[in-house]
């Protein structure tokens, strides 16, 4: 029987349009496919990806591997993981994977012929299984959902991963709750039963719990801990990344952390200003309201001990070396009219919590950028991105660019008119006076 996966993406311009639109309304009844594998497909659609050959990259070598995870705050729960859930998973002729909050795969085990076998679909260590890159997966769905997720074999969007199911739970840290990891279990058909997932769903919080103990006993240095030795920049210098998250994540080459929102928004300050900030300027940028001086200059210190000297200077305050930072990578991509690039690179806004003055400004400045040139495209491919996204989903002018743009008779035009209907009445809407009783 001929799968009913649909072909993305072809080179004929019209085949890709009649590709979206089997994900919609193709040969699979909407009532036999649940909507969080259609939205999944629609997104690995929009990224670019390849259902009949995509595989999932590898960028980390066994080396660079061992090096990163032995830094990883997983590292101090794998060995719990593995005795709760690895051993049964290899008992069902299943393989156990732990990633970091990226989708790249740290952990990968199983017996010998198991793991030939995934390594057939690159479900390696060193791959990345989020879902710009490997299309929807367990993995690489929950991450994106925060939720556990189960993906049954057929329900995966690249054709070689479709004799396998797999169920996954993303793991966060117990002080900011921000997701750190992933435990996922992937194998046959036993995987797509409900106690697989109740027992990944269930290794997660124990491994939450278990990082919450380490904390509170003093062990912070085996945990993501904001409290780190100074760093020793590497030759790439710092990587910093803060779009869609509540805060910046550095990696030096060797370590990666996060910083506190307050730090973040510091960071993205200096970041945006190579030749330095007075301290009377960056507190303009950094607070909406007064801030005090003494309380700029302890976070300046903390930072400072926390990046090391060399990096963050002062009189006037700035950063030393090689920074290369998500969303200026998207503006210049932008810049550059790679579009594709752009979108893929673009995980969400800016910081989106901070309400720094300086922070918000280039949030709304980066996103105009961005949406812009979208529009200006007219790639449907790109606007059914943008509005696919939690950024993008109420965007009236975008959705009422698609609804121009597909045919009288495209299943797409139905979703964006009644898209664009929806919106408008929300606009038109009178306000709620229950308030004032």
């Amino acid at each position: 029987m001929a799968s009913r996966h649909p072909r993305l993406p072809e080179t004929d311009t019209r085949a890709v349009q009649r590709a979206r639109e089997t994900v919609l309304v193709g040969e699979r009844p909407s009532q036999h496919t649940r909507n969080l594998v259609v939205e999944s497909w629609l997104r690995s659609a929009a990224a670019g990806l390849d259902a009949e050959h995509n595989l999932a990259p590898i960028t980390l070598e066994q080396r660079e591997i061992s090096e990163y995870r032995a830094a990883h705050p997983l590292s101090s729960v794998f060995p719990l993981l593995y005795d709760v859930l690895g051993r049964a998973a290899e008992a069902c002729d299943s393989v156990m994977a732990i990633g970091d909050a990226h989708g790249q795969l740290l952990w990968v085990c199983g017996n010998r012929g198991n793991l030939a076998r995934a390594e057939q679909i690159n479900f390696v260590e060193g791959s990345v299984w989020d879902e710009a890159s490997a299309g929807t997966n367990a993995p690489g769905t929950a991450l994106r959902l925060d939720a556990p997720v189960q993906i049954r074999g057929a329900e995966h969007f690249t054709r070689a991963v479709q004799r396998w199911s797999c169920a996954a739970a993303p793991i966060h840290d117990p002080e900011s709750q921000a997701i750190i990891g992933i435990v996922d279990v992937t194998g046959g058909p036993d995987v797509e039963s409900p106690q697989t997932m109740a027992m990944v769903r269930a290794a997660a919080r124990m491994a939450e719990a278990e990082l919450g103990r380490l904390v509170a006993v003093g062990r912070a240095q085996a945990t993501t801990s904001l409290v780190l030795p100074t760093w020793v920049t590497s030759p790439l210098g710092l990587q910093v990344e803060a779009l869609g998250r509540p805060d910046c994540q550095i990696d030096n080459g060797t370590r990666r952390t996060r910083l506190s929102p307050r730090h973040s928004e510091i960071l993205v300050i200096l970041a945006e200003h190579p030749d330095g900030l007075t301290g009377e300027q960056l507190a303009v940028d950094l607070y909406a309201d007064e801030g005090s001086p003494s309380t700029l200059r302890a976070e300046l210190t903390r930072l400072r001990a926390l990046l090391g000297a060399h990096v963050l200077d002062s009189r006037p305050y700035r950063l030393h070396g090689e920074i290369e930072c998500d969303w200026l990578t998207v503006e210049g991509l932008v810049g550059t009219g790679r579009l594709v690039e752009a979108t893929r690179a673009y995980r969400g806004p800016l910081l989106p919590q901070s309400d720094a003055p300086y922070v918000v400004d280039r949030r709304d400045r980066l996103e105009r950028l961005l949406r812009t040139a979208i529009l200006d495209s007219g790639s449907t491919d790109l606007m059914l991105g943008w509005t696919r996204s939690r950024w993008g989903a109420d965007d009236l002018q975008m959705w009422e660019e698609q609804a121009a743009a597909f045919g009288d008779h495209s299943p797409l035009r139905t979703i964006a008119e009644a898209e664009v209907a929806r919106l408008q009445a929300e606009l038109t809407a009178p306000p709620d006076l229950n308030w004032r009783r």
